[in-house]
């Protein structure tokens, strides 16, 4: 497509969701050209060679009890690939030692105190801390023995930690809610908004005045529920992935978008022009557009039509990632590896976040079980220790942890380090406000101007997936008008 040519839609990035956008318009009836700033499209999304086969770089599946993900893959017609992991099981580092996490917990809430004392992952003292949340304080916020004032008003927004601490005490928090929550978002969960990284968690806080106070009571309620109603669906798993990996997805959808895509041709502004939209330096012209970039690449593009939103993209802050995947004979590892793998809590002090035992986790990755894949992660938002270490010294350290954690011995025989810079942001307490704000900022003063990405609305893949085809609705709707 040469410069000057004229599309109905021009989507800005490659991702998951400026792909998952260019797809929507196409199902529209749109014309669409898609410009990638990078060589490849996809984004974080990246499965590549290892070991003698192909391991995810970064994501490695997707939730699968919320439709926008499976539906993707229904249209692409790779549905048929897609497989669930070999066990959902999995560890916390903790007292010197992985201990199990218990099944009965929703994001980390326990929610059947039995299972919580034989998991060993609390103190005698704090294990009574949550007996307390369970005496309640009433529904108007009358505070029980040990237990601070009420909750705020259903619906406000608050950080992840204050709830937790509030209900539960530091050790729940630390060593059950923000090694799961905090690690899916690489965050510190007292910054991390409640109603962004965990609505299930926001609506069992708004009803726990219907369980006397109690905010265990009303999440095992809750959990109950999500049991009740997987088992009346059929039971269907809660993570899936194509075979091939997550690249598997944005692949295919690169290839059926074709030549609508197009990389290495990054944006520098984009003009108002009587009525449509000219994009620099390609030249094109479009109707409408959708930028699915990093919130601090967003901003400069809308800056000059909405200040307001601009502004607030521009104060999204993000954490870095760096990914180390490891190929270990297996007579290497003491552990059984009978998990997905295991989470290590901030106070531990440690580079390493978490470890997944990858070729446990994915029955078609364990091959003839002579060789162990693992995936160790390293920094989260206040820890950026791992981003001053040049890639030998990061693989030193993570070894340096697995040994002391899962009794890793010897080396490796393949080793690949994938860095991910700036790549988790990081919603504050008030974030979807701020959000609503500023969409509504830009919606006056550009309307044909939809922004979208992992910032957002969540940084899984069915959620971006959601905003990037809503986006695209709500760029190509307001064209059409």
């Amino acid at each position: 497509m040469s410069a000057g040519a004229e599309v109905d839609l021009v989507v800005v990035g490659g991702g998951v969701s400026g792909l998952a956008a260019a797809w929507e318009g196409v199902a529209r009836g749109a014309s669409v050209l898609v410009l990638e700033a990078s060589g490849r499209a996809g984004g974080e999304i990246v499965t590549s060679p290892f070991a003698g086969g192909a391991v995810d770089e970064a994501a490695d599946a997707f939730l699968a009890r919320v439709p926008e993900g499976t539906q993707l893959c229904t249209e692409l017609g790779i549905e048929g690939e897609l497989v669930s992991p070999a066990t959902g099981g999995a560890y916390v580092w903790t007292g010197g030692a992985l201990r199990r996490l218990p099944s009965e917990q929703l994001l980390g809430l326990p929610t059947d105190l039995d299972a919580l004392a034989a998991s060993g992952i609390l103190s005698p003292a704090g294990l009574d801390r949550v007996r307390e949340d369970l005496k309640g304080g009433g529904p108007a916020g009358d505070a029980g023995p040990g237990r601070p004032a009420g909750d705020p008003p259903a619906g406000d927004d608050e950080a992840v930690g204050d709830l937790v601490r509030r209900h539960l005490g530091e050790e729940v928090l630390d060593r059950l809610v923000s090694p799961l929550l905090g690690g899916i978002w690489a965050a510190d969960t007292d910054r991390l908004s409640l109603q962004v990284a965990a609505p299930q968690v926001a609506a069992v806080r708004d009803r726990v005045a219907e369980h006397g106070g109690s905010l265990v009571a009303a999440a095992a309620a809750a959990r109950a529920d999500q049991l009740a109603a997987a088992a009346a669906a059929g039971d269907r798993p809660v993570f899936l992935a194509p075979r091939g990996g997550m690249g598997r997805l944005v692949e295919t959808l690169s290839e059926r978008l074709g030549d609508r895509v197009r990389t290495g041709s990054p944006v520098t502004g984009l003009v108002a022009e009587g009525g449509r939209w000219r994009v620099e330096p390609a030249g094109v012209g479009a109707g409408a557009v959708v930028v699915a970039t990093p919130a601090h690449a967003t901003a400069p593009l809308v800056a000059p039509h909405a200040p307001g939103a601009a502004a607030f993209l521009r104060g999204i802050d993000h954490a870095s990632v760096t990914l180390v995947s490891l190929a270990v004979p297996r007579e290497a590892v003491d552990h059984p590896l009978d998990g997905s793998g295991f989470l290590v809590p901030r106070s531990s002090g440690r580079l390493l976040t978490a470890c997944s035992w990858f070729s446990s986790k994915w029955a078609h990755h364990a091959g003839d079980g002579s060789t162990v894949l693992l995936r160790a992660s390293a920094g989260r938002d206040g820890d950026d220790r791992q981003a001053g270490l040049d890639d030998d010294a990061v693989v030193a350290a993570v070894m340096d942890d697995l040994r002391e954690t899962m009794g890793l011995r010897g080396a490796p025989t393949e080793v690949r380090v994938s860095r991910w810079p700036r790549s988790f942001p990081q919603p504050r307490p008030g974030h979807l406000a701020a959000l609503a704000a500023a969409e509504a900022d830009l919606a006056d003063a550009a309307p044909r101007l939809a922004v979208t990405g992992a910032w957002a609305r969540g940084v899984g893949v069915p959620a971006c997936i959601r905003g990037g085809r809503s986006a695209a609705r709500r760029a190509l709707h307001i064209a059409a008008t």
